[in-house]
């Protein structure tokens, strides 16, 4: 038996041959997990994600220090650039911002 065939159709997808990318699902966890061991600090939530043509674009937010009340705690976004299988290829800290204030620079923002 092939390894193809001992991994779940739900988490990987074939885009011809024996050539196996992840699924977009598997994508977005691994990036997490991936970028938590290089930073240290936990990936709360990914407010963007794209296939591009080197791989994945994925822009992931998280905790950068803690405070009382929660509302002042420092969040920050990275951009995540991951290669066609889904490992990390790069990233970089593209924002920084207190979690209870909006970003009148961003689209929503006021």
């Amino acid at each position: 038996m092939n390894d193809s065939q001992n991994t779940p159709k739900s988490s990987r997808r074939q885009t011809g041959g024996a050539d196996e990318h992840p699924a977009p699902m598997e994508v977005l966890r691994q990036a997490r997990v991936q970028l938590a061991e290089l930073t240290g600090m936990d990936a709360e939530t990914v407010t963007s994600f794209e296939h591009t043509e080197d791989g994945w674009t994925l822009e992931i937010e998280v905790l950068e220090l803690a405070r009382v009340p929660d509302t002042m705690s420092l969040m920050a976004s990275y951009q995540v650039d991951l290669d066609p299988q889904g490992q990390l290829a790069g990233y970089r800290r593209v924002r920084r911002y207190e979690r209870g204030r909006s970003d009148a620079r961003r689209p929503g923002g006021r």
